[in-house]
């Protein structure tokens, strides 16, 4: 199969590259990022240079670019994406472009190419919020309620996909995953600016009482959901992801202080940024009932392996930050 991966030199994206290659070594996969600040080619350096794939610089925004990466393409895996919250708010415009009319650029191609499989990788924050004192869990079925620049380009595309599965017949699916953490990540999320601060002697800065819930799951097992949405999802249909860590960001510093063996002095509160929503959980019955996914690694563990990966690779925080 030809393979095509967009963002791939982001930290989902990247790690997707790496898991594809090792998972599907026979098929023949295509990155094509933009590289902005979020991209960067020292995470996937290695399967370019051992020619596992093929990179292509290039915006999803331009149609020739597109048009022409997408020609013989089996399979598209949407993930290029602007994603920071704090950057939505200081430059919305950014956002709809990438995210809304860089969509509708690969939708248009992909019909044109006449690709086989068109899969659009979504976020949890397009439901909205939910109040902490709430059982209620975001699902398929949910309406949305984006809150932000970033959860309201998000939600565009994701209407643009079903758009394009009703209007035209492509075969597209979408999923909506919750918060990942892992090997890769740019320094200004949360996990890993924690390490990186902590290990360099620093206090690490909390948005108002850190009291915020966020659904967490290890990027790999995203992964491996993605996969299996492709090889068993079913046209137009949408499909929640969870590992199923729901967790207060102050509790998830705590964690991480313990496996650095550091105390809570060193977490700082600092004024809340605006639309800060307050939690965010998910019921990914259906894609554990439906498809037979399951996480493969619990959080402990996958926490514990990012902050050895941190400690063992900070000269790829120093790269990122200097780019």
């Amino acid at each position: 199969m030809n393979v095509l991966v967009t963002g791939g030199a982001g930290f989902i994206g990247s790690n997707l590259l790496h898991y594809w290659s090792r998972e599907h070594p026979e098929d023949r996969i295509t990155c094509l990022d933009k590289l902005t600040y979020a991209g960067h080619l020292e995470s996937i350096r290695d399967i370019i240079d051992d020619g596992r794939i093929e990179f292509i610089r290039g915006d999803i925004c331009d149609e020739r670019i597109v048009s022409e990466t997408v020609k013989g393409k089996d399979i598209i895996i949407h993930l290029a994406a602007e994603s920071h919250v704090d950057r939505s708010i200081s430059a919305p415009d950014v956002f709809i472009r990438t995210n809304v009319l860089g969509t509708l650029t690969l939708l248009e191609a992909a019909l044109k190419c006449d690709v086989g499989r068109f899969h659009h990788v979504s976020t949890d924050e397009v439901f909205g919020s939910l109040s902490l004192d709430s059982n209620e869990k975001f699902n398929e079925d949910t309406c949305y309620r984006p809150r932000s620049p970033y959860s309201a380009s998000k939600a565009s595309s994701d209407h643009l996909v079903r758009a394009y599965v009703e209007t035209y017949g492509l075969n597209a699916t979408i999923s909506n995953c919750g918060n990942n953490f892992g090997p890769f990540q740019h320094p200004e999320k949360l996990i890993p600016r924690s390490i990186a601060l902590l290990l360099e002697g620093k206090k690490v800065p909390l948005y108002g009482d850190g009291l915020n819930v966020r659904d967490w799951i290890f990027v790999e097992d995203h992964c491996s959901a993605i996969d299996t949405v492709i090889s068993r999802g079913k046209r137009g249909e949408t499909y929640l992801v969870s590992g199923r860590n729901e967790l207060s960001n102050i509790e998830l510093v705590r964690r991480i202080l313990r496996l650095l063996d550091m105390g809570e002095d060193r977490i700082e509160f600092i004024r809340d940024r605006p639309g800060h929503d307050r939690r965010y959980a998910i019921d990914d019955t259906k894609i554990r009932s439906e498809l037979g996914w399951h996480p493969s690694r619990g959080f402990d563990e996958a926490l514990r392996e990012t902050v050895d990966w941190y400690r063992r690779n900070k000269w790829w925080c120093e790269k990122v930050n200097e780019a």
